[in-house]
């Protein structure tokens, strides 16, 4: 009997701590699990000193409308350091469209006013499609401090085609499977379970950066 008592004793005594190690190496993240390594990224643009947070989003996406209200506070709150820069996906057909209409909002300076304006005008009030053609999009931005025509001629800039070539670039480069998707630093594309797990593993991965970048 007296036995069986120890054993049972020492059974528990080895049991007790694993249950808090398990649960701490749970919720530390891991490759594969939690995030994809990319091999050869690089971040949209390279600042030294700097971390980048990458959201890559589109327009049309419920699922980027919906992340949307949890990034404000959360970005708020990001470390000196970090940069968050939010990249259109540049996939192809109205993914471009709706890029180029965001590279122009933000060359005219009107992203402050527009950015919110145009996933509650798709996604709630509906008087924007999804697939909108250029004259609806200007029509659109010209109840924003810019005339249409105005409009339609920085989608045609130049530089709104070099910046829609370096995000249909970085899509690829950083192995992008639909939006929305963060990046850190470009070298890591965020999994996780849900919308807070994945700014949590961010949060991770910018303070994993952050060490890497002052070890000697």
């Amino acid at each position: 009997m007296k036995a069986f008592l120890s054993a049972l004793l020492l059974a528990a005594v080895a049991w007790l701590p694993a249950g808090p190690v398990a649960a701490q190496a749970a919720s530390t993240p891991q490759a594969g699990r939690d995030y994809v390594e990319i091999a050869g990224g690089k971040p949209w643009a390279a600042k030294p000193g700097r971390i980048e947070v990458a959201e890559v989003f589109g327009y049309s996406c419920p699922h980027c409308a919906h992340l949307e209200p949890l990034l404000k506070p959360w970005k708020a709150k990001l470390p000196r350091d970090v940069d968050f820069v939010a990249v259109p996906a540049a996939f192809g057909g109205p993914w471009d469209t709706w890029a180029r209409a965001y590279f122009a909002a933000s060359n005219l300076g009107l992203l402050a006013r527009t950015h919110d304006a145009v996933f509650a005008a798709i996604h709630e009030r509906g008087n924007l499609p999804r697939n909108p053609s250029a004259q609806e999009l200007a029509t659109f931005y010209a109840s924003y401090g810019v005339t249409s025509e105005r409009f339609l001629a920085a989608m045609a800039d130049p530089k709104v085609d070099a910046q829609l070539q370096q995000s249909a670039a970085l899509t690829r480069a950083w192995e992008l499977e639909g939006t929305p998707s963060v990046v850190v630093a470009g070298r890591y594309r965020v999994l996780g379970k849900d919308f807070q797990d994945m700014l949590r593993i961010t949060d991770w991965l910018v303070a994993r950066e952050r060490q890497a970048a002052a070890k000697p």
